[in-house]
């Protein structure tokens, strides 16, 4: 293909190529959801790297701020991770699910508002519904099933409470369950 033809047909093939595969993609390159290679709405499918990224997909995040919106998994590591359903690892400082989160949440803090499923590890790590281990100094679930492993461990939802008088405490020093 001479010079003069691949500069004018390779602008023409990459917008077709951006138009068709708009909804899906490999990769993403992002300074924040709205500067970014795709919209914040496109799965993303392979290697995202931000300062601050939100796509769903199934996908290895690295960035400053690794966000995902709708269905996502895979490995997400950075400073701050957010999601709404995500099955895979979430590697931050402090990590956020709003629903449902499958898999291994570490960092200083944890927060999983929905559904847990699997271990969290770190400084302090909440869950609303768990089903697994925590590990940390403070871990607190609003309905546990699993275990707990830390200095301060509360179980809202543990029966032995409900039946001392006065409710006692719903914490434990080192270790909690409930099944």
């Amino acid at each position: 293909m001479n010079n003069h033809l691949s500069r004018t047909l390779l602008p023409i093939l990459l917008a077709t190529a951006t138009v068709a595969g708009a909804q899906e993609s490999a990769f993403q390159l992002s300074l924040t959801p709205d500067v970014a290679l795709h919209p914040a709405t496109t799965k993303i499918n392979g290697l995202s790297l931000s300062i601050w990224g939100q796509n769903p997909g199934q996908r290895l995040s690295l960035g400053f701020v690794n966000g995902s919106t709708g269905d996502a998994g895979g490995l997400a590591w950075g400073l701050v991770n957010y999601d709404d359903n995500y099955t895979g690892v979430a590697w931050a400082w402090i990590n956020v699910s709003r629903q449902n989160f499958t898999g291994w949440q570490s960092g200083m803090v944890n927060v999983a508002q929905g559904s847990f499923t699997g271990v969290q590890s770190g400084c302090i790590n909440y869950a609303e519904e768990f089903h697994g281990l925590q590990l940390g100094l403070v871990n607190w679930a609003d309905n546990l099933h699993g275990v707990q492993i830390g200095f301060a461990n509360v179980a809202v939802n543990n029966p032995w409470f409900t039946a001392m008088p006065d409710k006692f405490a719903t914490a434990f020093p080192f270790v909690n369950w409930s099944f």
